[in-house]
This record gives C-alpha cells, sequence and structure tokens, in this order.
C-alpha cells in the first residue's frame, strides 16, 4: 500500500509498504480521510530524513475492510472515525476501543472525531452557564470549532479574537457576535471598571497554542471567572500572568490524557454532527491527495483568504 512520510524538513514523499494486518482488538481501514493538524506542522518542519522517516496523520476516517476479533461487533464496511495513527496512508490499523461509527449521511471528511472531541473534552470542563460572557481567544480551525459548541449553549455574548481579518470573518460565519484584533479589544472587555458595569468574561477559551495568546485571554477574564487553555502549548515555557492568581481565576486544562474521556467526547461530538448541531462544513475547506501532504502542510503556513482547514483524501 502507498504511505507518506517526511524524509526532510518539509518534503514528503510517497513509499509502498506492506499492508498492516489487523491483529486481535483491532481493525483494518481504508483511510477515507485524513485531517490535517496544527500540532505535527512541528515534526512536518523540522524532522525525518530517509533513514529515520516520520509518518504523519491522526484525524482519521476509514471503511472496515478487516477484523483482526470476528466476534468484536464491528461489521465489515462499517465507517468509523477515532484515535490513531499514521493516517497519511491507503490503510490503517486503528484499535477497537478507539473507533466510533460516522453518522449515516455524512461525508466522511466531515466527521473528524480526533479534534471534535478534543474541543467537546474542554468545553465540557468549564462548567459553561446559558447567559454567560464567553470570548474565544484563536480563530484558527480548533477555535471555530469552539464558537459552533459555545453558540448552541446560548452564551449572552460570544466575542472572537484573532489579528488575522480573514480568521475574524469566518468567526462571524460560525456564530460570534463580535470579532477583534487583540490590539482593537474595547476597553471595557478588558478593564475592571466594577461591578455590576464589568464586562469582562465568565469563560474565556485560549486556542492560539503562543504565549502572546495567553496573554490576551488572560486579560479578558474576570475576576473568579475561568480561562481554558485549549490551544496545543507544546514546546517551551508557556507563561501565565500571575494577576490572574489575584483575580481568583480558574484555570482549566483543555487537554486530556484519558483515551476512555476523549472516547466519551468524541461520541457526544458526532451526536451533534448527527443532528447537525455541530457543522464540519464550514470549517473542512480544502482537500488534497495524498501526494499532496506538503501542499496541505504549506498552505496552513501562509493560509489563503478561505482557508480553514484541509483534509488528505487517499
Amino acid at each position: 500500500m502507498k504511505i507518506s512520510q517526511v524524509v526532510a524538513p518539509r518534503r514528503s514523499e510517497i513509499v509502498e509498504i506492506a499492508e498492516p494486518v489487523a491483529g486481535k482488538g483491532q481493525v483494518l481501514i481504508d483511510v477515507l480521510a485524513c485531517g490535517v493538524c496544527a500540532s505535527d506542522r512541528t515534526p512536518w518542519r523540522e524532522l525525518g530524513t530517509a533513514e529515520k522517516p516520520v509518518r504523519l496523520g491522526h484525524e482519521m476516517v476509514g471503511r472496515i475492510v478487516a477484523l483482526g476479533s470476528p466476534d468484536s461487533g464491528w461489521r465489515l464496511g462499517d465507517v468509523v472515525t477515532g484515535l490513531g495513527s499514521p493516517g497519511f496512508a491507503e490503510r490503517a490499523v486503528l484499535e477497537e476501543n478507539t473507533i466510533l461509527r460516522v453518522p449515516e449521511g455524512i461525508d466522511p471528511a466531515l466527521a473528524l472525531g480526533e479534534p471534535l472531541a478534543c474541543l467537546e473534552e474542554a468545553l465540557g470542563r468549564c462548567n459553561l452557564q446559558a447567559d454567560d460572557r464567553v470570548a474565544i481567544v484563536g480563530l484558527g480551525f480548533m477555535g471555530l470549532g469552539l464558537v459552533q459548541l459555545v453558540r448552541r449553549l446560548a452564551p449572552a455574548i460570544l466575542v472572537g479574537v484573532d489579528p488575522s481579518p480573514h480568521a475574524r470573518a469566518h468567526g462571524l460565519r460560525n456564530g460570534a457576535d463580535e470579532v477583534y484584533h487583540p490590539d482593537e479589544l474595547p476597553a471595557a472587555y478588558n478593564t475592571d471598571i466594577g461591578r455590576p458595569g464589568d464586562l469582562r468574561m465568565d469563560l474565556v477559551l485560549e486556542v492560539t497554542g503562543v504565549t502572546p495568546g495567553l496573554e490576551v485571554a488572560g486579560s479578558l477574564v474576570r475576576p473568579y471567572g475561568t480561562m481554558c487553555i485549549v490551544g496545543y502549548h507544546h514546546a517551551g515555557t508557556a507563561k501565565i500572568d500571575m494577576n490572574l492568581w489575584y483575580k481568583a481565576v480558574t484555570i482549566v486544562n483543555g487537554f486530556s490524557p484519558d483515551r476512555r474521556r476523549t472516547m466519551l467526547a468524541m461520541g457526544r461530538g458526532l451526536d451533534l454532527v448527527a443532528s447537525r448541531a455541530f457543522d464540519y462544513g464550514t470549517l473542512v475547506t480544502h482537500r488534497f491527495g495524498l501526494h499532496e501532504v506538503d501542499a496541505a502542510y504549506e498552505l496552513m503556513e501562509h493560509p489563503s483568504a478561505d482557508f480553514v482547514k484541509s483534509v488528505i483524501v487517499p
């Protein structure tokens, strides 16, 4: 089968390898779609050699073509999504306990379970109440997904923050009430003017993955409010303003290391996809073939005005 692998910084190639075999408790899938995740940009940009290639892709949807355990309850032909890698390939093996069925009638490229599970798990730990004031800092793919998830919970106001005018426009299309450049936020949104006139946010979700995003998020949250760190701060020391301590802010780590919790969140997310309460259609804007993985990452590095998210369709 064909698989894409990084063989030098920013350069992938297609190679032929033996088809994987599903063992006990596993299934073999034809990969129908695999999302291109920002968390993989660093290995794509910096890693991979001909001797030690890097294989990426962990947001898979596929059709089951072989069962490692005939009595598993899964059937040949089931379309599933879940946790596993590498997904930039024609076929992949996934564990039975980390997959769920894709809702009937949904385009596989619009049913990526893993990123939606991450968002649903993070938001579920924030105790968001109807009529809360909410801000989302970072309006990339994950931030826009949160805009959709928060919108359905009836916040009093939903504010999006991003330096990109294109991202801000996407924020409005996905349900934000107001959008701002971080340098142009209304003073009342990050200034203590005293209750009941305090217009700072009850909940701020940071989805940038960079320290300046944390700084903006910290400035927006009200005393006794909640700030959830959803952004992927994967390297270095991400600094948090200790003034949040003086504001008695609750800090929520949006990451979940527990696969069981992630799968429960994925199930809730797929229910939203099935009911059309969450729509990947506004988020998945570009599709590339397996031989175009580098082009997909380059588009992420230098996005066009219409770009939000790419998927690889082998």
